[in-house]
């Protein structure tokens, strides 16, 4: 086997969940799939495809709840444990997003056996062990297939409480908007894929487990939550908003974003998942006095984003508010 290049990011057509299909598409081809009808045998789902929420959570014997989500990507780093890691921490997630504790995981693999040395992806699997151990999570074997791009991630399942779920579709006018992490992810990302430059703080927010958050979210009786991935700030706030049947306002100047994002926007190391993402929430948003660059920062793709939630938890800023129902479900204030 030969490898052209140790650079795992040019292997990909984009990078991490900036390579998701948008948003708008997605609902399309999804829709009408997943919905029970009344007196449905399976009415114990209690999360399914209508809200498009981060997983899907089931009421099970003894009154526990078991949340299933599964997420991969192509590189999003060139490092290949930190790859596993971020990767890994992603999919972990979702169930830390539906307020649950991982309890097992199957790994993901999509690899170029003629292309890239087996070596390196073995050292992407001990990557995501690695966030399995640190979640305390089981890792327990998963599937494989040769495929020319290379790609990770895992299925996960969870545990929960039902009635201290964290749902997209549980938020109420009146409530605050907590980020637990900074974005600007997916712009350093696409500056990293383009120029090689490494940026070790925004390996550090990737990798960060979203485990306290959730279970900070869950402590403080909050019931609505999302994470932050690939539909960006914006996109993933107008799906919350959407399904709780409120407005949701976004104070532009209180949202934090990670060193040099900014920077990487002006020098044009947008991801296109970003432009897809802000052209989606477009007619659904007040912009106000809000700049077009703010705007997709606002939108910008995240990989292994903080939480979003409805309530305050204990250090993570309040950007925002969920208020009655307006003519546009997003508004921005500068």
């Amino acid at each position: 086997m030969t490898t052209t290049s140790k650079r795992l990011t040019r292997f990909a057509h984009g990078g991490g969940c900036a390579c998701k299909i948008p948003p708008g598409e997605l609902e399309s081809l999804v829709a009408g799939m997943g919905v029970v009808p009344k007196g449905d045998p399976h009415a114990d789902l209690l999360v399914g495809l209508d809200a498009g929420d981060d997983a899907a959570v089931v009421r099970t014997e003894g009154n526990t709840a078991l949340i299933a989500t599964a997420d991969f990507f192509t590189p999003v780093v060139d490092d290949p444990h930190d790859w596993g890691r971020i990767a890994a921490a992603n999919a972990l997630s979702d169930v830390y997003a539906m307020g649950g504790t991982p309890v097992v995981a199957l790994n993901l693999l999509c690899w170029p056996r003629e292309t890239i040395p087996y070596e390196i992806a073995a050292e992407v699997l001990r990557g995501g062990a690695a966030i399995a151990a640190e979640a305390g999570c089981h890792l327990a074997g998963g599937h494989s297939v040769d495929d020319i791009e290379p790609k990770y991630g895992m299925a996960v399942t969870g545990v929960a409480d039902p009635a201290r779920l964290l749902r997209n579709d549980a938020g109420r006018a009146g409530l605050p908007l907590s980020l637990t992490k900074p974005l600007g992810l997916g712009v350093l990302n696409n500056r990293h894929k383009a120029t090689g430059e490494v940026f070790p703080h925004a390996v550090a927010a990737m990798t960060r487990l979203n485990a306290d958050a959730g279970k900070a979210a869950v402590a403080a009786g909050h019931r609505c939550a999302t994470d932050v991935t690939g539909f960006g700030l914006l996109g993933h706030l107008y799906k919350l908003a959407r399904a709780s049947g409120v407005t949701a306002v976004i104070d532009a100047a209180a949202v934090p974003f990670l060193d040099g994002t900014r920077e990487s926007l002006r020098d044009g190391y947008v991801p296109g998942g970003s432009r897809r993402n802000l052209d989606w929430v477009r007619p659904h948003t007040d912009f106000g006095t809000v700049d077009g660059d703010t705007a997709l920062l606002l939108a910008d793709a995240q990989t292994s984003g903080g939480l979003l939630v409805a309530g305050e938890i204990p250090g993570a800023p309040v950007i925002g508010e969920l208020v009655p129902p307006r003519d546009r479900t997003l508004v921005l204030r500068g």
